[in-house]
């Protein structure tokens, strides 16, 4: 009996991908249809990461390339703070012990695991929205920075600290994503000084996309992240990517780029409804294929 496609495929995935059973150890995840939430929840501590919700959160979303069901995802923190970056006794301390002890590739093998986090986030089909309340600081920052859209409320703290603990504002993609999303000089201010901005800054210049009242954020963003599952998701997770590999082209490299991206999705079964649709004055209902 001759496999379909759709059986090829389940059977090529890694293992690990089953998120019709998924439970996190080092989150909160919850799901409602084709929309996945991730809650950072350690409230009592401003939600820092440890090495292991670092390593959970990058291998969660290196899966959520095969998941095929989710098409967006909600990224927020528990208790009225988004994430106050690495835990200081958890991270920091295990940190300054490995270069006490001369330990180099340690410290390498943390931040290049930190790095894939980044990587996974970005290279993942989902959009990413990040619902950003209170602290936003040091990797949280850079969490709500990789993410695709970013929602946040005035009372918001966005800092990338990391001048302030002697490290480089170089952290995680920093010097390459920020720039692009508020612009070098700006960047280069908070990536300087380690200071906070807070939201209403933060929407004026561009990090935010919208600001919410602390107690609709979760469902604001989520309900965009339902409104974009329920899109055309096949042509967004395209649209992701070309936003993030055209960054390294040249304009007739992207031109180029694009018109085979586009050529891609208009053999889609998406592109033929929204045609019959438009013909029949009626709004389309798009399955992402």
């Amino acid at each position: 009996m001759t496999e379909t496609m759709t059986e090829t495929g389940q059977r090529l995935r890694p293992a690990g991908t089953d998120f019709d059973n998924f439970t996190a150890r080092h989150f909160h995840w919850t799901r409602e249809g084709r929309v996945a939430t991730i809650t950072l929840n350690r409230p009592e501590r401003k939600n820092p990461l440890t090495f292991e919700s670092y390593a959970e959160l990058r291998d969660t979303f290196r899966a959520l390339a095969y998941a095929d069901a989710i098409k967006a995802v909600v990224l927020a923190g528990a208790g009225g703070n988004f994430c106050s970056g690495g835990d200081v006794h958890d991270i920091i301390a295990p940190l300054v012990a490995m270069r006490r002890a001369g330990d180099t590739a340690g410290l390498l093998a943390f931040t290049r695991m930190t790095g894939d986090l980044v990587k996974a986030l970005r290279a993942c089909p989902q959009l990413v929205i990040a619902a950003v309340d209170g602290v936003c600081a040091g990797a949280g920052a850079i969490l709500a920075m990789a993410a695709d859209l970013r929602l946040a409320t005035a009372r918001s703290k966005v800092a990338f600290l990391f001048v302030r603990v002697g490290l480089a504002g170089a952290d995680m993609g920093a010097c390459n994503i920020l720039p692009r999303i508020i612009g070098a000089g700006r960047a280069a201010e908070l990536l300087y000084t380690g200071r906070s901005m807070d939201g209403i800054e933060a929407e004026r210049w561009g990090f935010a996309n919208r600001l919410c009242e602390p107690e609709n954020l979760l469902g604001d963003a989520q309900a965009m992240a339902k409104s974009l599952a329920s899109g055309p998701t096949f042509a967004n997770a395209m649209t992701k990517r070309c936003l993030h590999q055209e960054w390294s082209m040249g304009v007739d490299e992207a031109i180029e780029a694009e018109a085979q991206a586009q050529a891609i999705c208009m053999q889609t079964r998406d592109f033929e409804r929204a045609y019959r649709s438009f013909v029949g004055k009626e709004k389309p209902a798009f399955e992402g294929d």
